[in-house]
């Protein structure tokens, strides 16, 4: 998403030309209705998971940082960490582990306040990207995405509550979308994962902090996991350089709000199809709130805009 390109910047790090493909906005399509918006600044890029970190890892060893792959990390020491059977002792202990994190546990920093999953499984097609919007197809229980993520293939992904939903069997529910991959190639196989919404309560303690995943954080249906985990090692960065890790609760959780908020509304919708509908009839029929929900979702509106966007699209609600 455009905030997350501006986040991943700020750290130093641009995408390269052709290394992933620019969408300019966001399509949503449910039922007979459908409604898009151009992102109101910045570009999108749909980008292979592998080269992303490709492109992480080329400049973390640019700026000295000494990865060492396949060395398990088995447990934590009041000196550091436990590394390979050894202590590497160390000032601080930052857990990016994921949403599964062990460094959360060994921490004591399971506690939370909140905490739910879903279940997405993706595919890779090759074929030409029919459009230059990331499309968001709602079902009875489920979203199905198209991301182009190359001038010859797109990524489909389906999130649903069901750990059995797979891909084939979500496309039945959109044959356009179904007959438009059958003539297509799978460039590799089916991939599962878990989505975690979690809040803790808190990310640090004395020497150590979460960040990314292992702090909590929202469905992916926002596509704004990176962004949070960019915007988080910023701040954590900052901490760590003044040698205090107490601002990093307070500027966690107000990065996490918006996104937050966004995922709430947006599960809502795939909840209930009543509500849903009215929705895509006030967007389909008033393009511009469509326009102003994608830029409170990424954070180019400001904070005054959100009460008066709820209201108009309350309004539009009622009239739908």
């Amino acid at each position: 998403m455009p905030d997350s390109v501006e986040a991943l910047r700020n750290l130093g790090i641009t995408i390269p030309d052709g290394e992933a493909f620019p969408f300019r906005g966001i399509r949503f399509l449910s039922d007979a209705h459908s409604a898009a918006a151009e992102f109101p600044s910045g570009t999108a890029y749909g980008i292979r998971r592998t080269a992303l970190h490709r492109i992480m890892v080329n400049h973390a060893e640019a700026a000295g940082v000494s990865l060492q792959f396949q060395t398990a990390v088995t447990g934590l020491h009041p000196e550091g960490a436990l590394v390979a059977g050894r202590l590497v002792r160390a000032r601080w202990i930052v857990g990016a582990d994921g949403s599964a994190s062990r460094v959360r546990s060994w921490a004591n920093l399971d506690a939370h306040h909140r905490l739910s999953h879903r279940f997405a499984f993706r595919r890779h097609y090759r074929i030409q990207p029919w459009s230059d919007f990331m499309e968001l197809y709602w079902g009875r229980a489920c979203q199905v995405y198209v991301t182009p993520v190359g001038r010859e293939e797109v990524c489909v992904a389906v999130i649903s509550q069901s750990p059995k939903l797979r891909l084939e069997s979500a496309l039945a529910e959109f044959p356009e979308l179904r007959t438009r991959l059958l003539s297509a190639l799978a460039s590799d196989s089916e991939r599962g994962a878990i989505t975690t919404s979690r809040k803790l309560q808190n990310v640090y303690r004395d020497n150590f902090a979460l960040v990314g995943d292992a702090s909590g954080g929202v469905d992916a249906i926002t596509g704004e996991g990176l962004c949070l985990t960019f915007r988080q090692a910023a701040l954590l960065a900052d901490c760590l350089a003044a040698g205090d890790l107490r601002p990093y609760q307070a500027g966690h959780r107000k990065i996490a709000q918006r996104p937050a908020f966004m995922a709430h509304m947006m599960l809502t919708m795939g909840r209930q199809t009543s509500l849903r509908a009215r929705a895509m009839r006030a967007f389909e029929s008033s393009p511009h709130l469509f326009a102003k929900m994608l830029a409170m979702h990424v954070g180019a509106a400001k904070p005054r805009d959100y009460a008066a966007n709820s209201l108009a699209l309350g309004w539009n609600f009622l009239k739908a």
